[in-house]
């Protein structure tokens, strides 16, 4: 992490849904574009569902409320975690609650190499990190 930025950029922004396919359709409408990857939950019905969007195709995922956080509330705004994309999930997570941050979510390695975390802030907002092959590919892209 020498020499570059904690913080590299905004990788997925997750939003939680008690009707996954009523946000999905909601979404798809918005944007003009239907999802472009599912995951399943653990009964096999879809839990996860994601669209790639904007310049940069950054992720805009929706989850299914049931597999909300625990800490996470349930009614009421808020549930979205950003995911800012960091090259170590272990020492970033390592260096915020080194500052006074709580751990929200610990360290996920999900599929597809992604690992994700997320903490409380000091000033009780969600930071997520995550290490996203999609966005060093973006990134690389743009470079060439």
């Amino acid at each position: 992490m020498s020499g570059t930025p904690i913080l590299r950029g905004m990788a997925t922004v997750t939003y939680f849904a008690d009707d996954l396919d009523a946000a999905t359709r909601w979404y798809a409408e918005l944007l003009g574009i239907e999802p472009y990857y599912e995951f399943p939950g653990p009964d096999g019905q879809p839990g996860y569902r994601e669209f790639r969007l904007g310049d940069y195709q950054h992720e805009l995922g929706l989850i299914d409320s049931r597999y909300r956080p625990g800490g996470a509330a349930a009614s009421g705004p808020g549930g979205a975690v950003l995911f800012w994309h960091v090259d170590d999930v272990t020492a970033a997570l390592e260096k915020l609650t080194s500052m006074g941050a709580k751990e929200y979510e610990p360290r996920v390695d999900r599929p597809s190499g992604f690992v994700t975390a997320s903490v409380v802030d000091p000033f009780g907002n969600v930071l997520g990190i995550m290490y996203n092959p999609h966005y060093l590919e973006t990134l690389a892209g743009s470079r060439a």
